[in-house]
């Protein structure tokens, strides 16, 4: 059969070389790695920094003071007051209300919440790591699976199992970093509508109620890094020898 396909036999010895450092890793990372981040996540869990019960703590001020009133002048009722009217719908006029107009904010830089600043520091390199780690057994997996043949494919379909599996725990993990990426977004564009609109109480509110909804989600994310790695580590286990090797031979069958 190879000699369908002429293949260099230095580029052979380097591809071999690489299956069997992937190999390697893989089931390293499966024996052992898999196990030791479950456990390293759960006591996570039990970290004072993600189980504040008062969520008051992790509340940021935001430093922006309240000017004072604009006072407007006073629009008559009759024809002058229909034409001032008619003035600020065409959004023309000295008289139309934009908003606080910022040119500098009066504290300097408007700072993040730095509590959650600091917890998504120590979140993100674990999502990272995850995905990465992921990507490496799944290869494993896929340079496992035998050539395509009629019959006894019951262990190749649990080798496309944990592959499917494999690549579901990935794209998981990579929206946690665009859910982390929409917080900052959000925050920002709030924060941005505070500085201009500084009288609007409801806009502060908003922030506080964002930031305390991410505060929740980080520790859902943890836990779900954790599950994912037992989850991982258990069905591959389970199925290890179905995934080592995914067909029977024919003495096999007959014992």
């Amino acid at each position: 059969m190879s000699s369908l396909l002429k293949v260099d036999s230095e580029i052979k010895t380097k591809v071999d070389a690489f299956r069997e450092r992937i190999t390697a890793e893989a089931e390293d990372l499966v024996a052992n790695f898999f196990p030791k981040k479950l456990l390293e996540l759960d006591q996570f869990l039990k970290d004072p920094s993600i189980n504040i019960s008062e969520l008051k703590e992790i509340h940021s001020e935001i430093n922006l003071t309240v000017p004072d009133p604009i006072l407007l002048p006073n629009l008559h009722d009759g024809l002058e007051g229909n034409a001032k009217k008619r003035k600020l719908e065409d959004g023309g006029g000295e008289d139309m209300v934009t908003g606080t107009k910022v040119f500098v904010m009066p504290g300097g830089m408007m700072k993040s919440n730095a509590n959650l600043v600091d917890l998504i520091e120590k979140v993100k390199p674990e999502i990272r790591t995850l995905i990465e780690k992921c990507n490496t057994v799944k290869m494993w997996v896929q340079l496992l699976i035998p050539r395509i043949e009629d019959g006894n494919n019951f262990g190749v379909s649990i080798q496309e199992e944990t592959v499917a599996e494999l690549r579901t725990v990935e794209g998981e993990a990579a929206s946690y970093l665009d859910q982390i990426s929409r917080y900052y977004i959000t925050r920002a564009k709030l924060v941005s509508k505070i500085a201009k609109y500084p009288h609007v109480e409801d806009y502060r509110r908003t922030v506080t109620e964002i930031d305390e909804k991410e505060y929740i989600s980080l520790k859902i994310i943890v836990s779900e890094l954790r599950n994912q790695y037992v989850t991982l580590h258990d069905m591959i286990l389970k199925n290890i020898e179905k995934i080592k090797r995914p067909r029977s031979s024919n003495t096999d069958a007959l014992y």
